[in-house]
């Protein structure tokens, strides 16, 4: 019986160790999952001084570094996952000083086919490069936006659309790509001909590609739309991470 209860007890020892560790991976495992929205990016890791440059935007190669305006402020860069991928992450980086600090991240979609550097109408890619951000506007009322915000019904996308893409354009800012900088983002006129295409948002997500446009959730839109600041003179910088990188 004593033998017994030994060995009964060291079996009730180890099952308990056994649920402890269980409960102990389960926490780990919660506490490890990402945020979502707009606090994506809050806890972020300074850039390591022997790896990166602190007064540049990371993974940007010189070429589009130099394209950034020396009294820019404010960057939205756009990490595109592969050149025909839909994919992205796009990271907001204001500038204190000399140093660019990473300020938030979210997941993004671009292009549905991905990016080009040759950007023409319905190529349903990308455009690469850097661009600048000077309008807003959208379906609902101006959450409080910073960059002049054009509140109209007539952003709505239209209804013979998928149901999924009709809140597309609720909240959108326009990118300066092939545009009028000074008009609502959706003013038609392009500057450098139809086939350059036009009309390059940043704008709600609906889980998928887009035309050319890069989108983002609701509570990252809102985000942007009150931090981005005309006298910071926002811009981003956008592209699949090969081509950013590459000096050529």
């Amino acid at each position: 019986m004593r033998n017994g209860g030994v060995r009964r007890a060291m079996v009730a020892t180890v099952a308990l160790g056994t649920l402890l560790a269980a409960l102990t991976t389960l926490t780990a495992c919660g506490g490890a999952q990402h945020g979502g929205g707009e606090d994506v990016g809050k806890a972020a890791p300074r850039r390591p001084a022997t790896t990166s440059d602190p007064t540049r935007i990371p993974d940007v190669a010189d070429r589009w570094q130099r394209r950034i305006p020396a009294n820019s402020r404010q960057v939205v860069a756009v990490y595109g996952d592969g050149k025909d991928s839909a994919d992205s992450t796009v990271v907001l980086y204001t500038k204190q000083g000399s140093t660019w600090d990473r300020t938030r991240t979210w997941p993004a979609h671009n292009g549905k086919k991905g990016w080009t550097t040759d950007h023409h109408e319905g190529d349903n890619r990308s455009p690469v490069g850097v661009f600048t951000l000077s309008d807003a506007g959208g379906v609902r009322k101006d959450p409080g936006a910073k960059l002049p915000y054009t509140h109209s019904p007539a952003f709505a996308a239209p209804r013979w659309w998928a149901k999924s893409h009709w809140h597309d354009f609720d909240y959108v800012i326009a990118i300066d790509y092939n545009r009028v900088k000074g008009t609502p983002p959706n003013d038609p006129t392009r500057p450098g001909g139809e086939h350059k295409g036009g009309g390059i948002w940043l704008h709600m997500d609906h889980g998928s590609g887009t035309s050319a446009c890069v989108s983002l959730s609701g509570s990252a839109m809102e985000y942007l739309l009150r931090t981005l600041d005309p006298d910071r003179h926002p811009v981003v910088v956008m592209g699949d991470r090969a081509d950013l990188k590459s000096s050529h």
